[in-house]
């Protein structure tokens, strides 16, 4: 009788003691979701944040554009009137 009661706490202390690790590992499986679906979120932020710096550049490749065709297009206007000037200046030379 004395052995059967002696079983029973070994078995008893090892089920508490298996309780107790249960417990651990359910506490930690639980983290393990908490991480996975905060790991997701991030994901999908990042992929609206390289979708938002992909038009950023855009923009910004736009804007820098702009005062280099208003540039050309100053130079542009400015040859052609040196070049309507130096044609007229011939033109009067030789006395059209």
């Amino acid at each position: 009788m004395d052995e059967l009661k002696i079983k029973l706490t070994e078995v008893e202390q090892r089920a508490k003691s298996n309780t107790h690790r249960i417990e651990k590992v359910e506490q930690r499986q639980d983290n393990l979701e908490k991480l996975t679906d905060t790991i997701s979120v991030l994901a999908n932020e990042q992929e609206h944040i390289k979708s938002d710096v992909g038009e950023i550049k855009t923009d910004v490749k736009t804007l820098t554009e702009k005062p280099a065709k208003r540039w050309d297009a100053i130079v542009d206007k400015v040859l052609w009137a040196i070049v309507g000037a130096a044609v007229a200046f011939a033109l009067a030379q030789i006395g059209f």
